[in-house]
């Protein structure tokens, strides 16, 4: 594998800086954002298994893959081997490229259906999921790629042992987040786990977890071997930071953050492709979380958010977003670098009710 392209299935991507799953956050815009911003891969928010949940608004806007660059990647989740590979084939029938199995969600309303990194607690039952979505999706020559943590608790760091299994059932890429099941968000990440898993397993290996930065990026690579890195909280109201990473890892050199008035633009046409998919009463409050992070460390950022929370109509917040940004640019040409900028919210602070 070269160093700057990775291969997932027949699929070769431009780099091996990858775009997590998160729920409530990337879904199709944001994933396409974070692809045009440089990501070389990015996977869907999870998909319930549960078939009575398919028919519902919230499902089929994260089974809509319109105008989505490929490959397209779905992340499924669920505790039923069965229903996980009807969940597979679902998807696959609704372009799906490739299936993502989660078993890396801490979240407590996950964990508590036994889904998520909760499977890690059961390997027998981890191992026949993955069987049987590696068995659903074959048919179609759709690769099965798989996320987790480290294991459930710092007594039961069992990653290493079912990476091996699960490289044996076929899944042909794993990702592994630097944290148990039992730490949450908290804390650091640590990257010997998955530098174990990568010396275990002959199938790529991607490392997640606190990647926050270009120099982190490296740094993390260099530590576990991996042949790819995944980044999600630090991409929250920082898509860019895809490019900025890739192009590190390519040249050694660092970019410079963006002019105020790109970050406009992409916010702007962002949030009209948002209001596009979610429509204008869903729209509207969806929305407030993206724009609250592109401001949080921004000046007046914390009594704007304050005021276009408030807001109730989608014309409305563009404008106000645009009039934002305009009066920003006069005071300051570039956004913040990096270090002056603040981790978003933990994933598992984010709303999924995919299994509500």
């Amino acid at each position: 594998m070269s160093s700057t392209t990775f291969r997932i299935g027949s699929f070769v991507l431009d780099n091996r800086v990858f775009a997590a799953p998160m729920a409530g956050v990337t879904d199709r815009p944001f994933r396409m954002l974070c692809r045009k911003l440089g990501a070389g891969y990015a996977v869907s928010e999870m998909v319930t298994s549960r078939k009575e949940l398919w028919g519902t608004l919230k499902t089929s806007r994260r089974a809509d893959h319109d105008g989505e660059q490929a490959p397209i990647a779905v992340q499924i989740a669920g505790t039923d081997a069965a229903m996980m590979a009807e969940a597979a084939r679902y998807n696959i029938e609704r372009g799906a490229q490739i299936i993502d199995i989660n078993m890396g969600c801490p979240a407590k309303k996950v964990c508590n259906k036994w889904a998520g990194s909760a499977l890690m607690r059961d390997e027998p039952l981890a191992l026949e999921i993955a069987e049987a979505v590696v068995a659903a999706a074959a048919p179609e020559g759709v690769p099965v790629t798989l996320k987790m943590r480290t294991g459930w608790s710092d007594d039961r760091r069992n990653a290493v042992v079912l990476a091996r299994r699960f490289e044996g059932a076929g899944i042909q890429m794993l990702t592994v987040h630097g944290r148990t099941r039992e730490q949450g968000y908290k804390g650091s990440a640590e990257y010997r786990t998955i530098a174990a898993v990568k010396a275990t397993v002959s199938i790529p290996v991607v490392a997640n977890g606190d990647v926050d930065s270009p120099e982190k990026a490296r740094q993390v690579l260099a530590e576990t071997g991996a042949d790819a890195v995944m980044i999600g909280r630090a991409a929250q109201g920082r898509p860019w930071i895809f490019r900025e990473v890739a192009h590190y890892l390519a040249t050694g050199d660092l970019l410079a953050p963006p002019l105020v008035a790109e970050v406009r633009r992409l916010l702007l046409a962002h949030l009209e492709d948002h209001y596009a998919l979610y429509g204008d009463f869903s729209g509207v409050r969806t929305a407030r979380k993206h724009i609250g992070w592109y401001v949080r460390s921004l000046p007046g950022g914390e009594d704007f958010r304050a005021r276009m929370n408030a807001i109730e109509d989608c014309k409305a917040q563009w404008q106000a977003v645009a009039d934002y940004f305009g009066q920003l640019g006069e005071q300051m040409d570039r956004m913040p670098a990096i270090a002056d900028l603040q981790p978003g919210a933990p994933d598992d602070e984010l709303a999924t009710d995919a299994f509500a």
